[in-house]
């Protein structure tokens, strides 16, 4: 039982929608339903949510690695099991998927650890990520740990259920 149920999918707002599905209807999604719950919120969210998405100038694989740590993190079962499909379709190893869980020293597990714990990088991993990332990467990458942080608070504290035939549960 979710604190905040998912707005039946009957009752989409196609509009507030727009900017993530550009007018395409989308299957049922416990996220989408929770966002309806206000329309103009979801909407200017999901423009941001669109540009992470679709738009992020970070390498898929790397995105979906810091969103699955911030998950991990969080103990968010709706985003991980979620992101555990879209990562694995941007190429994440089931080995990446280990070093996820136990919080093994990658860069972007220590870059998500440091943003998460103290709202910044210390210098050593910033000039790290400086060497692989140009300014737009950084920019996109501190923007997608804050916004999928924001979103695991979301649905951490409204119960929301994962979507129906979803993964292990593994996130915590």
């Amino acid at each position: 039982m979710t604190r905040l149920s998912p707005v039946p999918y009957e009752e989409w707002d196609a509009e507030a929608l727009r900017p993530l599905t550009g007018g395409r209807k989308v299957p049922p999604s416990n996220v989408l339903g929770l966002l309806l719950h206000h329309p103009a919120l979801a909407e200017s969210f999901l423009t941001f949510s669109a540009h992470l998405l679709a738009r992020n100038s970070l390498p898929d694989k790397v995105r979906e690695l810091a969103i699955l740590r911030v998950a991990r993190r969080r103990g968010c079962r709706y985003e991980w099991e979620q992101h555990v499909l879209i990562g694995r379709r941007a190429g994440v190893t089931e080995e990446e998927l280990e070093q996820v869980r136990a919080g093994a020293d990658t860069l972007v597990n220590r870059a998500v650890d440091e943003l998460e714990t103290s709202s910044t990088l210390s210098d050593g991993t910033y000039a790290r990520l400086a060497r692989e990332f140009d300014s737009r990467q950084l920019l996109d990458f501190v923007f997608t740990v804050g916004a999928y942080g924001m979103l695991a608070a979301a649905l951490n504290t409204f119960e929301v259920e994962p979507d129906a035939g979803l993964g292990d549960g593994d996130s915590r």
